[in-house]
């Protein structure tokens, strides 16, 4: 499995109401992180503030002069929603996730471990 290309796919397919925050994010974001919250709607995230209406893409994802590597200008105060991805294998698949190699294909039960690993600091391990 390679490192993230920051290809941006996972950030465009899942910002247009794919995502979700928690209660206690919300929360924290309206206290210290007011500029992110201008972008919720009751608990629905990413809503452009001036329409209340869902964003097509996350407000927060910026793209590189050559439209080539996207990167999280929230990063650190991102949603668990985004921090947890990707969760397993199949998602990265279905997804078509860049980081996937066909050694990952051929044995997934070895890929989702690796994936694990490398995910310790974002979320908890896979559990299918």
């Amino acid at each position: 499995m390679k490192q993230c290309n920051q290809c941006g796919k996972c950030c465009i397919k899942y910002s247009d109401g794919g995502l979700a925050a928690t209660v206690e994010e919300i929360a924290w974001w309206e206290e210290f992180q007011p500029e992110i919250a201008r972008y919720v709607s009751g608990t629905k995230i990413w809503m452009d503030p001036e329409t209340g209406q869902q964003l097509e893409t996350c407000p927060w994802l910026e793209v590189s002069p050559d439209n080539e590597l996207f990167s999280c200008a929230i990063y650190h105060n991102r949603p668990e929603d985004c921090r947890h991805y990707p969760v397993n294998i199949e998602q990265m698949v279905v997804d078509e996730c860049e980081m996937l190699e066909m050694r990952d294909l051929l044995d997934t039960a070895s890929a989702q471990r690796k994936l694990d690993r490398m995910m310790t600091d974002s979320r908890p391990p896979s559990t299918g």
